[in-house]
């Protein structure tokens, strides 16, 4: 198993010039303090006019500053969107493989195809033709990274023969992955050879069907759009740990419903404007409250979330590991609620009691160099 950490960058108003780069700023430390103590990537996502929600306009910028304070982090686009509106193919070719340089070969490609109306909506796109692009932005950008000179003429991905710079520095080229929220997307991103970026915030228990049938049909995968088959899950959740578990659950439920109050705004696509491209939104649905629920299972944590002790967590660990999850990628703050020196301690702490019982990890712990 291993552990990395996740970012949307969410900003609390009033949008000052301070406040912003204070967000930022503290997420570069606990990048730079998490790779001392055994986490091992840094993954942030792109979100556009999500007010307070996620201020991560540039996902590229930020993981070059991190890769700047860091040696052997993994630096995860989650996700690059693979729509015309928002980038070509070609940028997107330019910028991870640029990124791969500055930070001798630790890039992580995420892909998808964002599922939000305030985004898709700002950048004019076409939603019934988003799962198109992004068929076509995957199987294109492998080629221009991999080939001297390339030339496409596709729906969305048209280029004259040019030679896209640079090549990455990895070889052939960075493990590639796909955003999974909707029921159906592990078997397209297994079919495809790409890695399971999982983002639902359901139950452990609710994905194990997910994740076996993306186990079962990347095994048959014999043409990846890629280079080589990226056979692996990295599933997100949420941690907070502390000595104390009422102190950590408390904390955790602060965490998760500032996520899920700001959350409200994004409004999934299904539900605005439908389209057979957007048939399910598995995000929002799973942090909404069921309002004919008992009110003690209104109160009930999500099992898959790391709030708690560290022998809580360490039991969840477990669970998910048994599962079939290779990765955990963890969100550790909403809109600067809790202070630095907690969530550092609560990283810290994780590190200590969690991450060194799993110690099949690629990567040292090396709690001495901490301050």
């Amino acid at each position: 198993m291993k552990f990395g950490l996740m970012y949307e960058h969410s900003t609390p108003r009033p949008f000052t010039a301070q406040g912003q780069r204070s967000v930022f700023e503290n997420a570069i430390q606990q990048a730079k303090v998490g790779e001392q103590i055994g986490f091992d990537s840094v993954w942030c996502v792109e979100h556009h006019f999500l007010e307070e929600y996620s201020h991560s306009s540039c996902p590229d910028l930020f993981l070059a500053a991190v890769a700047r304070e860091t040696t052997t982090m993994r630096l995860g686009f989650g996700i690059a969107t693979c729509v015309p509106g928002y980038h070509s193919a070609i940028r997107l070719a330019e910028k991870a493989a640029f990124l791969d340089h500055l930070s001798g070969g630790r890039v992580e490609f995420g892909t998808g195809r964002s599922s939000t109306w305030n985004e898709l909506g700002g950048f004019g796109a076409d939603i019934d033709a988003t799962k198109e692009s992004w068929d076509e932005y995957v199987r294109a950008i492998p080629q221009m990274w991999t080939k001297d000179r390339t030339a496409f003429d596709g729906k969305h991905v048209r280029m004259p023969e040019r030679a896209v710079l640079p090549k990455p520095y990895q070889d052939p080229h960075p493990p590639m992955w796909v955003a999974v929220t909707a029921p159906g997307t592990e078997i397209e991103a297994a079919e495809r050879g790409l890695g399971c970026l999982m983002l639902s915030m359901a139950e452990i228990s609710k994905n194990v069907p997910r994740y076996k049938l993306y186990r079962e049909t990347i095994a048959k995968c014999t043409k990846p759009v890629g280079s080589f088959v990226n056979d692996s899950i990295t599933a997100v959740t949420w941690m907070y740990c502390h000595e104390d578990d009422a102190v950590a659950l408390a904390r955790g439920k602060e965490l998760f419903d500032t996520f899920s109050y700001l959350a409200g705004q994004t409004v999934e696509v299904s539900e605005i404007f439908p389209s057979n491209a957007y048939t399910a939104f598995g995000l929002l649905a799973a942090i909404r409250a069921d309002p004919t629920a008992p009110e003690e299972a209104t109160k009930k944590s999500n099992s898959s979330f790391l709030f708690g002790s560290p022998a809580r967590l360490r039991e969840t660990v477990q669970e998910w590991q048994e599962a079939g999850v290779d990765r955990l990628i963890m969100m550790i703050q909403a809109c600067e609620i809790i202070p630095q020196d907690e969530i550092l301690k609560s990283m810290r702490l994780f590190s200590e009691e969690v991450i060194a019982h799993f110690p099949d990890m690629e990567i040292e712990v090396k709690l001495e160099e901490v301050a």
